[in-house]
């Protein structure tokens, strides 16, 4: 019985071998029968078992055809690098395009919120004195909005006033200053005759009938505006109340919709863009204030009609960095220039030209600092990119937005290198010694290089 198995191996290695030679002669009858079909292949009974039409091979005198090469091979690397830049940066333009529609649709709302955030910059400090005193929370809230609505609208009443009870004097010395004027021309080397200065007068006449239609469309535009105006002006009222008495936990649900691996870095960002707006905004007011000040007393004592609310335009054109006090002191110019002549202007002039000069150079780098200073083409880009958005009021918040992405920017990267330190694998054998003679970042080196920035 155990010769059994064997005997059956043996007759299954011998049906094993028939059927292996009866494959190769069934291939070599196929290849006899088809030349195209290389002897010893089994690939073609197989194939035809499966009825996968075969493809010959090409013949010997063919010529060689080349491989081509990976079309990401071709094309070169500087090529490749550009066209992932390019679409990505096409992809932020559409996202800042479809921000900025959506911004200019709720123009608005977004300037009422920004103002409310710069006076509530301004505020804030006096909330927190009147808090360490020991008044509520509510109870502090409510005085300092109340004294800084108050104030802001005794200002605003101050200069209507003025104007209005020095509105005929300033006529009365604007037609005079026009006679002065026609008479100088007509006594000038430019040889200007009265009845040039006449067709003037009537030209202008004529367009000022014409147009009447277009100035009262303007007229009407002007009362949308005013309406618009006022909507804004108690957005950022009640906007403002509610960011000095609950400004802490806005900002802290804020934190939530930022992503949880940014959120420390935003979270450390954030206070120190609120003390830069904080400073700028403070530094501003304190700069405004000398500027309106020492002018003011310049038309007060060269006796230029409507010191004082000049003086005042001069304050609130401190807010727009350079273009405003250009404007504001044009306009002080030009009213001296009218009303008591050309020596007065140019005295008024030269009060001008040195306060700002003091302002330059003086008051701004000793009380804004070094924390909220801005490149002067940047301020020039940045108020004119401003004033092209949103008009006035995008001249006004565009210097402090700068300032503020200025210094998230700044602590940012030096938090992220920071992390990045703290992150890297300690170094071993030789490395170790060179990096020991190093020293080690300490906790509050992304401070100090985002004030450095």
């Amino acid at each position: 019985m155990s010769k059994v198995p064997g005997w059956i191996g043996r007759v299954g290695d011998g049906l094993t071998r028939m059927g292996a030679r009866l494959d190769e002669r069934r291939a070599e009858a196929d290849a006899d029968a088809d030349p195209l079909i290389t002897p010893g292949s089994h690939a073609a009974p197989a194939d035809a078992a499966a009825g996968v039409e075969h493809v010959p091979a090409p013949p010997d005198y063919a010529p060689a055809v080349a491989a081509r090469p990976d079309p990401v091979a071709a094309v070169p690397w500087g090529m490749r690098v550009a066209a992932e830049a390019g679409w990505r940066l096409l992809v932020l333009a559409g996202t800042l395009w479809v921000l900025m529609k959506i911004i200019s649709s709720v123009q608005l709302v977004v300037l009422a919120f920004v103002a409310a955030l710069l006076v509530t910059a301004m505020l804030q400090p006096t909330v927190a004195r009147l808090r360490r005193v020991g008044l509520p929370r509510g109870l502090a809230t409510a005085v300092t909005a109340c004294l800084g609505f108050v104030v802001m609208g005794l200002v605003g009443w101050f200069v209507v006033w003025q104007v209005m009870e020095n509105i005929d004097n300033l006529s009365d010395r604007l037609r005079d200053g026009i006679e002065e004027l026609k008479r100088w021309l007509l006594n000038s080397p430019f040889h200007v005759t009265e009845d040039q200065i006449n067709d003037i007068a009537k030209n202008l006449s004529d367009a000022v009938g014409t147009n009447t239609e277009e100035i009262t469309s303007a007229g009407l535009q002007g009362v949308t505006v005013m309406v618009e105006f006022l909507t804004g002006i108690l957005l950022a009222m009640f906007s403002t109340l509610f960011l000095l008495y609950d400004g802490k936990r806005i900002w802290e649900w804020s934190l939530k919709l930022v992503p949880a691996q940014a959120r420390p870095g935003v979270a450390g960002a954030g206070p120190r863009a609120w003390r830069t707006l904080t400073a700028y905004v403070r530094g501003t007011v304190i700069v405004a204030m000398i500027d309106a000040i020492f002018i003011g007393l310049g038309l007060y004592f060269l006796d230029v009609p409507m010191a004082v609310p000049l003086a005042v335009f001069i304050f609130l054109g401190a807010f727009i960095p350079l273009v405003g006090a250009v404007m504001s002191g044009a306009l002080a110019i030009v009213v001296s220039l009218v009303t008591q002549g050309p020596f007065t202007a140019l005295m008024v002039m030269a009060v001008v030209l040195a306060v700002q000069q003091i302002e330059g150079h003086v008051l701004q780098p000793f009380i804004l600092g070094r924390a909220v200073r801005v490149h002067p083409l940047a301020v020039v880009l940045s108020v004119a990119a401003g004033g092209l958005v949103a008009g006035i009021g995008g001249a006004v918040v565009a210097v402090p937005l700068v300032a503020v992405t200025n210094t998230v920017v700044g602590y940012l990267r030096a938090y992220g290198n920071e992390a990045a330190l703290r992150a890297a694998p300690q170094p071993h054998g030789a490395t170790a010694v060179a990096v020991a003679t190093t020293p080690a970042p300490v906790e509050g080196v992304a401070d100090r290089a985002a004030e450095q920035e």
